[in-house]
């Protein structure tokens, strides 16, 4: 996938990230696309607090609207854009729906659990490993968080 083709679907996370951050949400953003036609299927973002729901992470909800945009649970010609790396359940549930690619923007040392953590692709019961591309516009989504962050404490 082209640089440009990368940035144009991490806009459209950032954009979630920012709709989440504007709820009072952790500002996570995701979107899936069709990898062969270059077209998003799902998007979301954070909904944790708004929903109630320990589980509404931006890869879960963008995950589910896919799989039911394409009345199945595996996405294998979608790649999955989000602004911050996979915590281990989404990092579970991205290898479970098949993504081909994950792409994502800030490495979560804390709590990621793609390179970080568990590593959740590197496990040898892990069922499928998709391509995984990070740092795509680290910066940007760092500083989205870190300003998210100081604005509440």
């Amino acid at each position: 996938m082209k640089l440009d083709a990368l940035e144009t679907f991490m806009d459209v996370a950032f954009e979630e990230a920012r709709r989440a951050a504007a709820v009072g949400e952790v500002p996570v953003g995701a979107v899936v696309i069709d990898a062969h036609q270059g077209t998003v299927i799902a998007r979301a973002h954070n909904l944790v607090r708004t929903n109630a729901d320990p589980t509404a992470h931006a890869e879960i909800l963008a995950l589910r609207e896919a799989a039911q945009e394409y009345r199945r649970p595996r996405l294998v010609n979608c790649d999955l854009f989000v602004t911050l790396e996979p915590c281990i359940m989404c990092a579970q549930a991205i290898a479970l729906a098949r993504i081909r690619r994950l792409v994502f923007a800030a490495y979560d040392p804390k709590a990621g659990g793609v390179e970080h953590g568990a590593r959740v692709f590197e496990q040898p019961n892990c069922n499928h490993r998709p391509e995984v591309i990070g740092g795509v516009r680290e910066t940007a989504a760092s500083d989205l968080l870190k300003a998210f962050f100081e604005n509440i404490r």
